[in-house]
This record gives C-alpha cells, structure tokens and sequence, in this order.
C-alpha cells in the first residue's frame, strides 16, 4: 500500500488544479486519472470546441462578409477537417503542459480507475493490476457526463453527445441541436458558420435559459438572422434513426413537427459522475441526483473527504471548478482561503454573438427586493467594434439604486467573454459604476462599452 497526504480522483480543472495547490502546500500528493489529463475541458471540450469557434469565425466572414471587407472568390472551399486538426494540436499541446506541470510539482499520476475501499483508502485497477492507496485526506474530482434523454440511443454518428460531435473531422449535411444552453448554442454557431442547416430545440421559453430574458431575446434574434432556425417551448419526443437521416418528432407549441436531418447533437443537461466509486463504502452523502454534498470549504459529510467541481453539481464550469479546487486544497493545508459566491462567478457562452454574465438578472435583482438601476450602453457606439464590423450587442449593469452596488453584469456581443474579469473584480472589491466611470479604458477598445455602461447608470454616458 502506498501511502500519500491526499489523493485526488480525476485530474480534469478541478482536480489537477487542486493536486498542484496542495503540493506547493507541502503536501504529499497522488491523483488519478482514468482516461486522459486536462479531463472533458482540454480534450473534449471547452478548449478544442474554442479552437474550432475561431475556424468557424474565419469561415463566417469569409462566406457572408467578404464584400464588407474587399474579399471575393470564385470557389471558397472551406476544410473542416484542417480545423479539426488544429483544435486536437490546441488540446494535445494544453494536456502534455498539465502533464509537465503535475511532474513539476512532484505530483504521483496513477492511471486508472479509483474505488473507495473504506474512508481513507481507494483501489486502483489499472493496466499494472490492482494497487491501494492510502491518504488522510481524498479529493472526489470525477466531473460529470452528458444526460441522455430516455427512449434515444447514442450511435456516435447519427446521434451525437458533444464529445462525437468535437472529434469528428467531417460536418453534418444538416444538424439538430437538442438543448439551447451554452454547448448547443457553440456547436450551432460552428456548424452554421460552415453553411450546415441547424434547428435548436429548447423546452424553456427561451434560449440560454439561465440568462437575462434580454440577452435570450437578443440571441435569439441574431441567430435567426444568421439562419439557425430556433423552437422553443419544443420538447423532441422521438428520435428514428434511418440509414441515410435522423428522423425527429418535436411537440411544438403549434403541434406535433416531424424534421429530418443527417445528425442529431443532445446538449440538454448533467448527471454526475459519482457512481461506481464505492460511496457507499465511505459513507460519503449524494442527493437524489448523485451529486456530492459539500460545505463551503469543500467538505463533505465525511472528515477527510472533499468533492469539487461538477460532481458537486454547484456550477458545472471549468474555472469554477479550478476555483473550488485551490480552496479546497488550503482548507485541507490549513491555510487561510476564501469563499466562492456561485451566483457571482463569470458565466460565458462562445456562440455569435457571445454571451458573458454574473450576478443577478434584472428580474433577479427586483425579486429580491432591491430598487434596482440599469446601465446600458450598446457597441453600435463603440468605435473599436465598428472596426471589427461585429457591433451587434450591447452591455446592462444591474445595480441597487441605494448603495451603488454592482448585483450583476449582462452582455452580449463581440468578445464580451474577455470584458467580464473588470466587472467581477469591481463586485468582488465593491467597487461602484461611478468608480468604474472614473477609471480611464484606453481608446478604441471595446471595454469603453464598460466604462459607458457604468456612467449610463446615473445618466451621465458620454456616447449614449
């Protein structure tokens, strides 16, 4: 039996950021993996699905903007295989760097998969035969995977969870999207980018369900203008798979729809990975949905057994994930840490035009009983996006009216996922718009729609 300080299980964001804090802490350190480094994020997702978005970016203005911008072409072809190519390099390059970093920090990678044997032990059944490992603290990181929606069945080809859809190096003639969260709303964007037809079909009456009901209106707006076709209040009831097409029952609120299409993409929603782990064993407490229980130093109800990341079910994002793990693993050291506020980290969706948020939602922040202030500034305005020729969008400040207190952040245009650090570091520091309105943003760049937004708070935008 081999004996460490902590062991961590799963070595996606959350657990090999986690694994890497508590050795720099001085602890003596195992994780296991039982698949790949960098889990679902650097392999399968938001790190390759992000190097495809730029490919399709390029291939969007190539194929309806080449006027706008001198380009003409007597026959554009667009390889969607090179991109492909190119986002596993990306992932490839990302993993082999978390795989130095693990060794850097001392840190022992086991390959395989972990069983809890009792409280403080864990099984390892790998390519070596069975080991145990030993630890007065463990770590559960074991991410989640894909729901499947009762009744349909996953081929890998026909009908696809994302990690098919990620991988495979040709486009579908045509696709249907099953889900308008930020997964589907990525690979409609990257699918229609090429010329594929895409629906999406939402249950919610909107899609990007968990955002401000603006940006929802505005998304969907724009997407249908780039030609993805969007049902929402649509529940898919039946999936046929045919030699040659996918047919699709959808329950629409004008009745039943029958569409036919080559593939079919399911990017509804998360189950935990928490099972086969021997939970039990440990005694280690899950809600009806199998996700782990944890305190807000990320405890569970067992002493010595921590959970992290999506697992938890807390909020499935990859810096989240990150976060809870490096506090996590000061808790476990003893150190001073802090506190994560869910409901404040950043949130972003890589479609176009992006989408980023924090905090509350207008109607959020009225719920809740604050006198709530809006700014606003739209990027119509903003010089830099101008020159971008992508200014469709806008940013909304949400704010209590009595103390100046940023509640929460809503936007929706171009790059708007790299506006969302100055705003969560003005919440976090309490700071207020007025503040934000005082501090200089260079010129022209689009964090001016910021600095705007903040000074159309107290009607004193210059632009507006």
């Amino acid at each position: 039996m081999s004996k460490f300080d902590l062991i961590v299980i799963g070595a996606g964001p959350a657990g090999y950021v986690a694994a890497i804090r508590a050795a720099q802490l001085g602890q003596k350190v195992a994780i296991v993996e039982k698949e790949f480094l960098g889990g679902v994020c650097l392999n399968v997702g938001c790190i390759p699905s992000k190097s495809l978005l730029k490919n399709a970016e390029v291939a969007y203005t190539l194929r309806t903007q080449g006027k706008d911008f001198g380009f003409s072409f007597d026959n554009l072809k667009l390889d969607y295989g090179a991109a492909v190519k190119r986002s596993r390099q990306v992932s490839k390059r990302l993993t082999k760097g978390v795989e130095y970093l693990l060794k850097k920090n001392k840190v022992t990678l086991f390959s395989g998969n972990a069983v809890f044997t009792s409280q403080n032990t864990v099984q390892i059944s790998g390519e070596n035969g069975p080991e145990e490992l030993q630890a007065d603290n463990i770590i559960i990181a074991t991410g989640a995977r894909p729901f499947i929606i009762p009744g349909i069945e996953i081929d890998g080809k026909q009908v696809v969870t994302y990690k098919e859809a990620i991988l495979q190096d040709t486009l579908p003639k045509s696709a249907l999207v099953v889900g308008a969260g930020a997964i589907g709303m990525e690979f409609a964007t990257i699918w229609n980018s090429y010329g594929v037809p895409v629906t999406v079909v939402e249950m919610i009456d909107r899609i990007v369900p968990n955002e401000d009901e603006e940006i929802s209106a505005a998304l969907q707006k724009a997407i249908n203008k780039q030609g993805i076709t969007t049902l929402i209040k649509s529940k898919v009831t039946k999936v046929e798979t045919l030699k040659t097409k996918v047919n699709v029952v959808v329950e629409t609120p004008e009745g039943e729809e029958k569409i036919s299409t080559d593939q079919v993409l399911l990017a509804t929603s998360f189950v935990p990975n928490s099972q086969d782990l021997g939970l039990d064993k440990a005694g280690v407490k899950v809600d009806k949905n199998g996700f782990i229980e944890i305190d807000e130093s990320m405890a569970t109800n067992v002493p010595g057994i921590w959970a992290i990341g999506d697992v938890t079910g807390k909020l499935m994002l990859a810096h989240v994930g990150m976060a809870m793990g490096v506090i996590c693993a000061e808790h476990i050291a003893g150190v001073p840490s802090t506190e994560i506020k869910y409901q404040n980290m950043p949130r972003a969706t890589y479609c176009h035009p992006q989408v980023a948020s924090f905090g509350l939602t207008e109607q959020q922040a009225k719920d809740a009983g604050y006198e709530v202030a809006v700014g606003r500034f739209n990027f119509q305005a903003n010089g830099k996006a101008l020159g971008m020729n992508d200014y469709g969008g806008w940013v909304k400040l949400v704010v209590d009216e009595k103390y100046g207190e940023i509640l929460g952040a809503h936007m929706i245009g171009p790059e708007v996922t790299e506006l969302l650090p100055e705003l969560t570091l003005a919440q976090q520091m309490e700071l207020t718009p007025a503040e934000i309105g005082h501090n200089v943003h260079a010129h022209p760049t689009l964090s001016e729609v910021l600095h705007e937004a903040a000074k159309a708070v107290t009607g004193n935008a210059i632009h507006a």
